[in-house]
């Protein structure tokens, strides 16, 4: 059930921490601007600041990421920004938050902060009473498998409803990934051939050129499976894969992203290949032996009318040939070359969404060749859609949990259904493979493609 009470205080937990510095700030500085932020916003961490330090170090931030800055807006954001030190397990924290917060009726407490302390966070916030008509906002990872995110799940719901829980994945946020709901939905042309008919099949992609830049540490406690597939990129599959919601009822939207989780068959160790580039096992806090993988590429299948036997191919890793992160959707070929001999065979269209290096959507056609000969060639209709200046995703979801709004966040049984599709892989799938910074990743896993089919994008 959605809440429709807006908020009247955001208790940021972990305000000194990275996130804070290269996001947070942007999204509390444009909330204030746009008139949604007139509360205070307490921030909490363990470093021993006071609240003038805390404004420095907002307009820092904010001046580190490249924002111009009015002073104007700053000024109201500053007057409502106010810090509390403290220690996460110490009791007395939560005492100084409560008398912060004092008349509050609707706080919303953001967890910017490592897992391993959600607990205690939780059981903070409850023992003051601030989870009362209180919602809390949970950063990723939500565990590290499925028994670790029940753990969670138990810990958090022993004080917050289900419905007062917000998991932030900013992927759902971004622009470009809602105007794909938008086009899907909108445009009635696309429902006719959106299904297995004529749909060849899904290549998702999220490839960056550069390596762990200094996290080796957290990379090789994590992995690529645990940190853009489970979360990012299934839910972008879900995005695509979905049926139309009944009604414009934030869950009715959650439980059709849902139901298309549930349709992924498991996959097996013989669905994914993963690989590791060169040179990972010599940054700075990686293990000598280090099998964590900085690139996975899985085959799954949707056992679903729409989709059964339609290929979802994702793909994700570092140090590859470029930074793009894109899901293309190729149409079937036509039956028969219609003008011309069987090699001129017409290519497929293709459908792509794109959210790095640019936002925009792309539609790949065949034309004429010009000359004398009734042959072929693809041309592209590009869209490029314009991104709010200066907005992020962190700004439109931080806006959605005051508001109370939680279509477009992660909910309990979808989290679940997550990590079991990705579960057997971290505990069966095969060693990684070895591959060169700079290339598109290992080329074993050209072979979940099968033989007729190909890396869109390469």
């Amino acid at each position: 059930m959605t809440e429709t009470n807006y908020a009247d205080a955001l208790i940021l937990f972990g305000i000194t921490g990275d996130l804070a510095r290269r996001k947070l700030f942007s999204a509390l500085y444009d909330l204030t601007a746009a008139g949604h932020l007139d509360m205070p916003v307490i921030g909490v961490a363990s470093r021993a600041w006071d609240d003038e330090t805390l404004r420095r170090h907002a307009r820092e931030s904010l001046e580190a990421v490249g924002r111009a800055i009015d002073d104007e807006v700053f000024a109201r954001l500053a007057v409502n920004l106010c810090y509390v030190s403290g220690n996460y397990r110490d009791p007395a924290t939560y005492t100084e938050i409560a008398k912060r917060a004092h008349s509050s009726t609707c706080a919303v407490s953001y967890l910017a902060i490592p897992p391993d302390l959600f607990n205690d966070v939780v059981e903070g916030l409850g023992s003051v009473g601030l989870n009362h008509r209180g919602r809390l906002v949970l950063e990723k990872p939500f565990g590290r498998d499925a028994q670790t995110a029940a753990e969670l799940n138990d810990i958090v719901h022993h004080h917050f409803p289900e419905g007062r829980v917000y998991r932030i994945d900013h992927f759902l946020g971004k622009e470009a990934v809602q105007n794909l709901m938008i086009f899907r939905f909108s445009n009635t042309v696309l429902e006719p051939i959106w299904n297995r008919h004529y749909v060849r099949g899904v290549q998702i992609t999220m490839a960056e050129d550069f390596g762990v830049e200094g996290r080796g540490s957290f990379y090789d406690k994590v992995g690529t499976l645990r940190d853009v597939v489970q979360n990012h990129l299934l839910q972008v599959l879900a995005l695509l894969a979905m049926e139309p919601p009944v009604s414009e009822d934030p869950d009715a939207l959650r439980d059709e992203r849902v139901k298309a989780l549930k349709a992924i068959v498991t996959p097996t160790r013989d669905d994914v290949v993963r690989g590791q580039y060169a040179g990972f096992r010599e940054e700075a806090g990686v293990v000598a032996d280090s099998d964590t993988e900085t690139y996975t590429a899985v085959r799954l299948e949707l056992n679903s009318w729409r989709w059964a036997g339609v290929p979802w191919i994702i793909r994700a890793g570092k140090g590859l040939t470029s930074t793009v992160t894109e899901a293309v959707v190729e149409f079937a070929r036509p039956p028969r070359p219609l003008f011309a001999d069987a090699d001129c065979r017409p290519g497929p269209n293709r459908l792509t969404f794109r959210t790095k290096p640019d936002d925009g959507i792309s539609f790949s056609m065949q034309i004429k060749k010009p000359g004398p000969s009734m042959v072929s060639r693809p041309i592209e209709l590009h869209l490029e859609h314009d991104r709010p200046r200066g907005r992020d995703a962190y700004d439109r979801l931080i806006g959605d949990a005051l508001r109370g709004d939680p279509a477009l966040f992660a909910r309990q049984d979808g989290v679940m259904e997550a990590w079991r599709v990705v579960e057997q892989l971290l505990s069966e799938g095969r060693p990684v493979v070895p591959y060169q910074q700079g290339s598109w990743g290992p080329t074993e896993a050209d072979a979940l493609l099968g033989s007729d089919w190909h890396w869109i994008t390469k």
